[in-house]
C-alpha cells in the first residue's frame, strides 16, 4: 500500500465527506496519510491532530492503528511561512505542546516562501529558526516548504543557509515537500538527510524538467504525496484533490525511476517509516 506523505485533511473542502474521502483512499490502496497541521491561521495548527483522533483507533497497548476500512493517520504541526507574522509566545507554546503528542510525528510544513511581492522575509527566516529549535527539542523531523525568488532574494539559498547552521547537526532530517527545485537543490537535500517528496504537479505535461530531476534520485530518497486538496494529478487536474489520487503521482514517479508501482510503494513506505522512526508496518495498514 502507498503512503500519502502530505495532505491537508482538516481543510474545509472535506467538511461534508471527510470520512467517505478517507474510505476511498483506503479502497484505492492508501494505507497511511500524514495530515498536515498548519491551519488557515497559526493558531489552527491543531486541526490535523484533531482529525487523527477522530478517525484513528488504538491497540490494547496504546499504539496508533487505523480505523476500520480507513488509512492510519499521523499528524504534523507547524507555522506556515505566510503566517509567521502571527508568531508570539503563545503560538510557540502551542507548537511545543503539539510536538509532544505521539500522533504528531513531524514539524511542518515550515520554511520560506518568497513567491509573492512583499513577503515578510525577515519574519519568515526568524520564524523558521524558532520552529527548528522546538522541533529539535522534540526530535521531530521537519516538513519544508520552499518557493520563490523575489527582490533579489532566493528562498532556496536562504533555506540551505539556515538548515546548515540550525538543523544539519541534529541529524533528524525531514522532507522537502512538493519538491519543485532543480537537481542542485535535490542533491543538497539528500546530503542533509532529507527525503524528496513529489506531488501531483509531477504528472503535468509541462513538468518534464521536474521528472528529469526525479529520474536522478535514488529509490531510498523519495516520497509521494498529494498536497490535497490542491495539485490534483492528471487527468483530473482542476478538481479537488484527495489522498486516493496519490497512486497517480506514484505511477509517474515509478516511471521516472524505471521501477514498477508496487516497488515504489514498498520503497516509499520504508522511507517514511525510517525517517519518522516507526516500526515496520506502522507506516502502513
Amino acid at each position: 500500500m502507498l503512503i500519502d506523505s502530505h495532505a491537508h485533511l482538516d481543510n474545509d473542502r472535506y467538511s461534508d465527506d471527510r470520512e467517505a474521502m478517507l474510505r476511498r483512499a483506503f479502497e484505492t490502496g492508501v494505507g497511511t496519510v500524514l495530515s498536515i497541521g498548519i491551519g488557515e491561521q497559526a493558531a489552527g495548527m491543531s486541526g490535523a491532530l484533531e482529525i487523527c483522533r477522530q478517525f484513528n483507533g488504538r491497540t490494547d497497548d496504546g499504539e496508533i492503528q487505523a480505523g476500520a476500512g480507513l488509512p492510519r493517520l499521523y499528524a504534523s504541526a507547524g507555522i506556515y511561512p505566510h503566517t509567521t507574522p502571527e508568531i508570539d509566545e503563545k503560538i510557540l507554546a502551542q507548537l511545543d505542546g503539539l510536538l509532544a503528542e505521539p500522533e504528531v510525528i513531524a514539524c511542518g510544513e515550515i520554511g520560506l516562501d518568497y513567491y509573492h511581492d512583499g513577503a515578510a522575509k525577515d519574519m519568515q527566516r526568524g520564524g523558521l529558526i524558532k520552529q527548528l529549535e522546538i522541533a529539535a527539542a522534540h526530535k521531530r523531523p521537519i516538513l519544508i516548504h520552499c518557493r520563490g525568488t523575489n527582490e533579489g532574494f532566493d528562498a532556496w539559498v536562504d533555506l540551505f543557509a539556515i538548515l546548515e547552521e540550525h538543523w544539519r547537526g541534529t541529524g533528524l532530517g525531514g522532507v522537502m515537500h512538493c519538491f519543485g527545485g532543480g537537481w542542485d537543490q535535490a542533491r543538497r537535500s539528500l546530503e542533509m538527510g532529507f527525503l524528496v517528496s513529489f506531488a501531483g504537479n509531477l504528472t503535468y505535461p509541462k513538468a518534464q524538467p521536474l521528472r528529469d530531476v526525479a529520474a536522478k534520485l535514488p529509490l531510498d530518497g523519495v516520497l509521494v504525496e498529494t498536497d490535497a486538496p490542491w495539485l490534483t494529478p492528471m487527468p483530473d487536474r482542476g478538481k479537488r484533490n484527495e489522498p486516493a489520487f496519490v497512486a497517480r503521482t506514484g505511477e509517474t514517479l515509478a516511471g521516472a525511476l524505471r521501477v514498477n508501482p508496487a516497488e515504489l510503494a514498498l520503497a516509499t513506505t520504508k522511507n517514511f517509516e525510517r525517517l519518522f522512526g516507526l516500526k515496520p508496518g506502522m507506516g502502513n495498514y
